[in-house]
This record gives structure tokens, C-alpha cells and sequence, in this order.
């Protein structure tokens, strides 16, 4: 690959100006001045940085891709404050109409079938909740996958995936070709990898995805449990390279689920949900739960496992510490007081989503009362010792790294008042849970690299979630830049 010298590059968060050259796809020098200590020959590229910051690139620890990817053409129902007005925002397109981004948990009146077929009688509608644990469906749409006799049109959690997967879908090459658009978008705001939990197959499509699409992200493959053993009989192994992709695939962990989410008040707690009774769903069992993460373990596949409500999240850590293994706890956002240092154990992250915490701060004083101090905890994670890595769980928040450090860092989006602001973290800290754990701009590293405008240090919460980007490279590759 040919060299690349980056001059006049702020390195880090109010670090000094300094030129960096970029070689075979790694750093290989940073000095003060082009003639001294860079290696011999000319580069084949040199770029005048003019001080913007240079800073390890982003990942994306938490993706759906191909959802992600058909959400970016779907009409958004997102600021709908009632039933009716969802079904009004969809009304108006024509043919068979996808709608994302509901969030009923504040809803004065229910989701039914009955609402969708009398606005547009006879029309397939689908409506995917923001949290892609609720799938609201029309008579046409639940007659088009076999469902007709549903009661409600109202799916939730597994019944909710299996219809959305019985959905036709367009052709291969075309969402392929979705997806593979959605990576250049993310290159632009500064993101170098993801770590993919769509429910698929995932190491082959993305396989088939670098070999026939410009794709311009790194990518770690999850794999479905439902696809646990296909996985073993093939070999796969959690942060092994996938054959013939390049560098651009690894293998990902396994995803189990424990629980549900908060705004279906699925999410498994300790206390009921004010006026239900109900503790939310339990959707593996501890015992179950180990033996999974055991005979992943034991072929070299390391677990992620899904828990939102303080209980789902207290038996995950409980399997983890029965099993012995590393992986992962995805979403974490209720935890019990106790458990906080139990995240500290070598090998464990805490896969987490900032940009929930904004979204959600009001959902959560409804159904979590009087818990919401130990909800999106970051700051009370970092200091019992855990590992964050931070995603946006796309489409649930839009595939933007800075939305995510902006809100772990003001524990707000808008003009109201940080929400528990002493679980804010620093933006260091912010974005080395951003960036897999890297801090730093050194010889030797891959060059896998962001370079913002100015210096995000200084940005206030709404420029710091607008930073401008001025390139990505990803192994010394160019994946965006903004001029030229």
C-alpha cells in the first residue's frame, strides 16, 4: 500500500502538532519535522492536516446492519406521540409501507390492527418499534406472511423477529448494495469497524458483501445462538480473521438473549412494573443460559449476552462467573448496587449505548421509579473497573459515534437538563470506549485513523455531536475525505 504523510496533525485531544506518516497500513512514524526521524523516500501521498485532531478511529460495538441499512429508506414514525399519529405519518405513502422508530411505552392509546386497516383499508403497513422489539402490523401485511388471524397485529420479541423475517424482502444484491452504502456513510463520521448482531448468518454475508461491494468498515460477525452449532461444526472462532476477506472480517461473538427491552417492558427486573405486577420476560433461563455460553466457550466462541433489567443483567453475570469465559454484557442498563464491581472480572465488556439514556430518560422514571440512579450508569461502571465499549445499536440510534460520546458525556440531547449527571464520563474516556480501548496516536498501530476540524475538546455538547469529520482511513486507506 503506498505510504501516506499526514502534516501538521493535532495528535489527540489537545496533543501537539506533529506529521505522521502512515505505511503499510500502520503508523510507522510521528516527529516534528517531515526531514527528521520520518524513514527515508518520499511519501506517496502528503496532506496538510492544518491542525485538525488526529484520534484513533471509531467502532460501533453495537449494529444491526442490514436493518440499519433498510431503516435509512423507511418512513420515520419516530416523533409520533399517540397510536393515531404513527398511522397518520404512514397513511400518505403508497404500496406496501415500513415505518420505524415508535416508542409506545408513553402512548395514551394502544397499537391495533384495527387503526391501520380503517386509515387504509386493504394496504400491507408494518411499523417496527425504535427498539425492534415490537412489530405493528396491518390485516394485509399479517395475511402476507401467513398470520391473518393475529388478534392484534401488535408482535413483541420473538414473535416480532420470526414476522419481520418472513417479510419479502428486495433482492440480495440490492440489499447488499444498501448496506454497503450504509458503510461509506458511517466512514464519514469517523467509524473504522462494527460489530454486527444482525440476526443472520453474518460471516457469510459479509463475506459475499467485501467480495462483490466496496465496503469501508472492519467487521466483526456475531453469531445468532440459533446458529451456535453450525458455527462449531464450521470452525468458527471468536476474533479469528475470516478466509479471503482482506482484514476487513473477523469472527464475532455469540448473541443470547436474557431479557427483553424497557420500552416493551420486557427488560427482566427485580421489581414489577408500576400497575402490572409484571417483572418483565425471562427469555433464557440461568441454567440454560451457562449451558450455552459453556459449549460456546468450549469451541472458542465467546458470549454476548443481552440483558437490560437489573435481574437479567445479575443472572448474565452470574453465568459469566459459573462458565469462567470472556465475552460480553450487551446494553447493561439497569444494574443492581452490587453488581457494579462484578463487571471488573478480566475479559468482560459492557457493550453500551449512550445515546439511549436521552431517548429513554423518560420511559425509565415511568416503569423504573426510584432506580433511575443505577440506570445507564457509566460513570459508576468505569469506577468499579469495567470495560466500555460503546455502540448505537442501529437502528435503534443512528450508526454516529459522536451522538453516543456526546450523550455519555452531557447525559443529554437537548435543551433539558442533564439526566443523572453523575454518571457522566469524560470524553478521554468517552472516546476510548469508542475507539476498542485505544487512546492514543503511536508508531505501530494500525492506521485506522479519524481526523476531526478543530479540537473536540473544546466543543460543547452540540458541536461535540456535530463534529465535523475530515477524513477516515482505514489501514492507511482513504474511506472518506472530505475534499479530494
Amino acid at each position: 500500500m503506498p505510504s501516506l504523510l499526514l502534516r501538521n496533525a493535532r495528535i489527540g485531544l489537545g496533543g501537539p502538532i506533529r506529521n505522521v506518516l502512515i505505511s503499510d497500513g500502520r503508523i510507522a512514524e510521528v516527529a516534528t519535522e517531515v526531514t527528521t526521524g520520518m524513514t527515508t523516500g518520499t511519501p506517496a501521498e502528503s496532506v496538510d492536516v492544518a491542525g485538525g485532531t488526529l484520534l484513533p478511529g471509531l467502532w460501533d460495538a453495537h449494529v444491526h446492519m442490514l436493518q440499519w441499512a433498510q431503516t435509512r429508506r423507511r418512513v420515520d414514525v419516530s416523533g409520533a406521540r399517540t397510536a393515531r399519529e404513527a398511522v397518520e405519518l404512514v397513511v400518505p405513502h403508497e404500496g406496501f409501507t415500513t415505518g420505524y422508530g415508535f416508542r409506545d411505552g408513553l402512548w395514551p392509546d394502544a397499537p391495533h390492527k384495527s387503526l391501520l386497516e380503517a386509515a387504509a383499508p386493504g394496504r400491507p403497513i408494518v411499523l417496527l418499534s425504535n427498539d425492534l422489539h415490537t412489530g405493528w402490523f396491518s390485516p394485509a401485511a399479517l395475511a402476507s406472511i401467513g398470520r391473518g388471524e393475529h388478534e392484534t397485529g401488535v408482535l413483541r420479541e420473538h414473535e416480532c423477529y420470526e414476522a419481520m423475517a418472513a417479510l419479502p424482502l428486495p433482492p440480495e444484491r440490492e440489499l447488499d448494495r444498501w448496506v454497503a452504502e450504509a458503510t461509506t456513510a458511517a466512514a464519514a463520521r469517523g467509524v473504522v469497524g462494527v460489530l454486527d448482531f444482525e440476526f443472520a448468518d453474518n460471516v457469510t454475508d459479509w463475506s459475499r458483501r467485501v467480495a462483490e461491494q466496496r465496503v469501508d468498515v472492519r467487521v466483526a460477525c456475531s453469531i445468532p445462538k440459533d446458529r451456535l452449532e453450525e458455527a462449531v461444526g464450521r470452525g468458527l472462532r471468536t476474533g479469528e480473521p475470516v478466509a479471503g476477506s482482506g482484514g476487513l472480517l473477523e469472527v464475532g461473538p455469540v448473541k443470547i438473549f436474557v431479557d427483553g427491552s424497557l420500552n416493551t417492558r420486557t427488560a427482566y427486573c427485580d421489581d414489577p412494573y408500576p400497575g402490572t405486577g409484571a417483572r418483565g420476560l425471562l427469555e433464557t433461563p440461568p441454567e440454560e443460559l451457562a449451558g450455552t455460553m459453556g459449549l460456546a466457550w468450549a469451541h472458542g466462541l465467546r458470549p454476548a449476552v443481552h440483558a437490560i433489567g437489573d435481574l437479567a443483567t445479575s443472572i448474565a453475570l452470574d453465568a459469566f462467573e459459573r462458565v469462567g469465559c470472556p465475552g460480553r454484557i450487551e446494553h447493561a442498563q439497569l444494574l443492581r448496587p452490587g453488581d457494579f464491581a462484578r463487571f471488573a472480572r478480566p475479559g468482560l465488556v459492557a457493550g453500551v449505548q449512550p445515546a439511549h439514556a436521552p431517548d429513554d430518560r423518560e420511559v425509565a422514571e415511568l416503569h423504573w421509579p426510584g432506580r433511575t440512579g443505577r440506570a445507564f450508569a457509566y460513570a459508576g461502571l468505569l469506577a468499579a473497573g469495567a470495560t466500555l465499549e460503546l455502540g448505537s445499536d442501529a437502528p435503534v440510534a443512528p450508526l454516529d459515534p459522536w451522538d453516543g460520546v456526546a450523550a455519555a458525556v452531557a447525559r443529554t440531547d437537548d435543551e433539558r437538563a442533564p439526566w443523572h449527571p453523575e454518571q457522566a464520563i469524560s470524553l478521554p474516556d468517552a472516546l476510548a470506549a469508542a475507539a476498542r480501548g485505544r487512546r492514543g496516536i503511536r508508531a505501530g498501530d494500525p492506521a485506522d485513523l479519524v481526523i476531526t476540524a478543530g479540537e473536540p475538546a473544546a466543543a460543547d455538547p452540540a458541536a461535540l455531536r456535530a463534529v465535523e469529520v475530515l477524513g477516515t482511513l482505514l489501514g492507511g486507506r482513504w474511506t472518506y475525505r472530505q475534499h479530494g
